[in-house]
């Protein structure tokens, strides 16, 4: 099996996610349809003023937060894998009447189909580990940010999904450096306790902070700003709570859960 063969398993996965996801309480798919917005204090300080920017979203997922964007006065085009997701994507902008175009296809292949560059190439949470390719990704946002623009990403840290929690203590399981993909097989999700319609084969691979900002600088970018937070947007381990701004953290801040890179491509 080669990777666009594990890419096309993962995609299978996300399909089915899809309708659990739109049911969820953590999309709050209704909360959005009144106009709350599903962009977080992190995304918000990286990203800046958007308003009347051209605006990327990578690996969008059903787009609550490329819409979220639009809302605040950007141009909006996002891109997942999933026919599913964008279709209900492009079915939420126009119940809502918000402007947005939404395209389907895998990351890899989206210079074939997308020629122009943006103001703002944007990607966020659960991101990087479906993606076999990290050097490949970095050239693939090169290639759509114009001279000048900038790039946010914001996803879960690496570091964290070394561990388990075992009897109330977290326990070095997995290796931050392992060599090819994982293979699961999965029929649960982190949005829901509904259970998926069957389980899915899908593949995860490792990937380092270390490795992504040396990806996005040999891409030609200049990375401004990276942070490491011990924050996280769902429950990972069973003793994480939640702070009053509706982050999950661990019990005295023991690991870094999320990682924060802004970086610009030089006129």
């Amino acid at each position: 099996m080669n990777d666009l063969d594990r890419m096309e398993a993962n995609r299978q996965l996300w399909d089915d996610r899809v309708g659990v996801h739109q049911r969820s309480d953590y999309y709050d798919v209704d909360g959005f349809r009144r106009g709350r917005s599903t962009l977080r204090s992190i995304e918000l300080e990286e990203l800046g003023d958007v308003a009347g920017r051209r605006l990327l979203h990578l690996q969008c997922h059903f787009g609550l937060d490329t819409l979220s964007l639009a809302r605040m006065g950007a141009r909006v085009t996002g891109v997942d894998f999933s026919e599913p997701a964008i279709a209900l994507a492009g079915k939420l902008a126009a119940e809502l009447g918000i402007e947005a175009r939404f395209i389907e296809s895998n990351l890899y292949r989206l210079t074939w189909v997308l020629r122009e560059q943006f103001d703002v190439v944007f990607t966020s949470h659960g991101v990087l580990a479906w993606l076999p390719d990290i050097p490949e990704w970095a050239r693939v946002v090169a290639r759509f940010l114009r001279p000048g623009g900038t790039f946010v990403i914001v996803d879960d840290h690496p570091t964290a999904a070394c561990f388990v929690e075992e009897e109330g203590r977290l326990q070095l399981r997995y290796s931050l450096f392992q060599q090819g993909p994982s293979e699961l097989h999965t029929s649960t999700t982190y949005a829901s306790d509904e259970v998926l319609p069957a389980p899915r084969p899908n593949f995860q691979w490792s990937w380092t902070v270390a490795g992504m900002v040396s990806a996005l600088i040999d891409a030609g970018l200049r990375v401004e700003r990276l942070r490491e937070l011990p924050i996280s947007t769902w429950r990972r381990f069973p003793s994480m709570t939640r702070d009053d701004e509706g982050w999950w953290r661990l019990p005295d801040d023991p690991l870094p859960l999320l990682v924060a890179c802004r970086a610009v491509k030089p006129l």
